[in-house]
Parts: structure tokens; C-alpha cells; sequence
């Protein structure tokens, strides 16, 4: 995953949620465009409902799958 192609996703309109795999085994959820912020090498995950804010590092991301039933 790139820096470019996790942008793309996110500027893709209309927006798809999609959820962030991790080498950890993790998962995080991106359901609106607002709630993900990209940086170099870390992306920053908002759950504003949770006031809890998660940042990943891009070198730990291993897939990217598309949100199934949401919206």
C-alpha cells in the first residue's frame, strides 16, 4: 500500500468506506472521508464517536478491503 493509493481511496467520490488491515491483525475502520488523515509514513484513524484517535504506520498496513453494508 502507498501513500498515493490510500489517497486515491479516500478522495474517490462517492467515498466507499473500507477497512485498514494491519500486520498486527488489527483492523480499523474508515467510514467517512474526514476520519482519516495521511501522512508520510503514518496514517491517523479517527473514531470521533469513541473520542479515540488510532495512528498506524504504513509499513504495517497489508490490505485494504472495501466496507460491506454501511451508509
Amino acid at each position: 500500500m502507498t501513500v498515493d493509493m490510500l489517497r486515491d481511496l479516500v478522495l474517490r467520490r462517492p467515498f466507499e468506506p473500507f477497512v485498514i488491515n494491519l500486520s498486527s491483525g488489527e483492523s480499523h475502520e474508515v467510514r467517512h472521508p474526514e476520519c482519516l488523515a495521511i501522512g508520510k509514513t503514518r496514517v491517523y484513524v479517527s473514531y470521533p464517536e469513541d473520542d479515540r484517535l488510532v495512528i498506524c504506520s504504513m509499513l504495517h498496513i497489508t490490505s485494504i478491503e472495501a466496507l460491506q453494508g454501511t451508509q
